[in-house]
């Protein structure tokens, strides 16, 4: 129990040792707050311009779900495409793979012609960097099913479709939260680096504007914040993945 409860609480420790110490290297060396600021000088600007960070933030929130709403719908698709035909492997992953590989932010500008300043090139960044993890995992986990075990559920009778829908889908469920775990952080960072140059609101937006007027501590709680988004996003998907894949995780309970 003991041992449940420190590994429980161990990442709240970590951060929790490591802003102290952060907090004492900056006042020992008497760090400057427009080079590094300190995590005082940064929760005092969270707590002066909190209303103005939580609307950032929000327009940042809700423009990533949109694009990784988006990347799910589209990564499924293309994940059961592929990983239900040879073919369709074949023909698809490496054109997946090369677009995968183009640098996301070079597109933004691109989105800007297309869709103008605003919230378009936000979700079309956050969309194309977070569905390509989607995709494979849920590819992989309905290519790699047993060969034993299509031959034993052909011999009872299972259809190509029986065993994609019944068997297929269920086991790559494991694969899919995890890479919706990977994919939401990736999202935060497409709409994050979207907003720095295409945007007039949002943390990226803010981390520009307080960048520009050298407010270093505005612009690490801008950072802060969207680190705690993501970690909130990841434990939510990771609460649900407990909840309906139980069963591919007995040997991890048991520790």
């Amino acid at each position: 129990m003991h041992s449940k409860t420190l590994e429980r609480w161990s990442p709240w420790l970590l951060l929790l040792g490591t802003t102290v110490l952060w907090q004492i290297i900056c006042s020992v060396f008497e760090v400057s707050e427009f080079i590094f600021p300190s995590p005082w000088a940064i929760a005092t600007q969270l707590a002066e311009f909190g209303s103005v960070i939580a609307g950032h933030a929000w327009r940042t929130l809700w423009v990533t779900l949109a694009g990784f709403g988006l990347a799910i719908v589209v990564g499924v698709l293309l994940g059961f495409v592929i990983g239900s035909s040879r073919l369709a492997y074949a023909a698809l992953y490496p054109l997946m793979t090369a677009f995968n590989a183009l640098p996301k932010a070079a597109l933004v500008p691109i989105f800007v012609v297309w869709f103008g300043i605003g919230a378009g090139p936000a979700i079309l960044t956050a969309f194309l960097i977070s569905f390509f993890p989607i995709m494979v995992n849920v590819a992989t986990g309905l290519a790699t099913l047993e060969p034993e075990l299509q031959d034993v559920l052909r011999v009872l009778g299972a259809t190509r479709r029986d065993l994609l829908l019944k068997v297929g889908l269920p086991r790559s469920l494991p694969y899919f939260f995890g890479a919706l775990k990977v994919a939401i952080t990736l999202a935060f960072v497409g709409t994050t680096v979207s907003e720095m140059t295409a945007a007039n609101e949002g943390i990226g937006y803010l981390l520009i504007s307080a960048g520009a007027s050298m407010q270093m501590g505005l612009a690490f709680a801008g950072l802060i914040v969207v680190g705690a988004l993501a970690m909130a996003m990841y434990a939510l998907f990771h609460a649900i993945e407990t909840r309906t894949t139980a069963w591919a995780h007995r040997g991890a309970q048991g520790r």
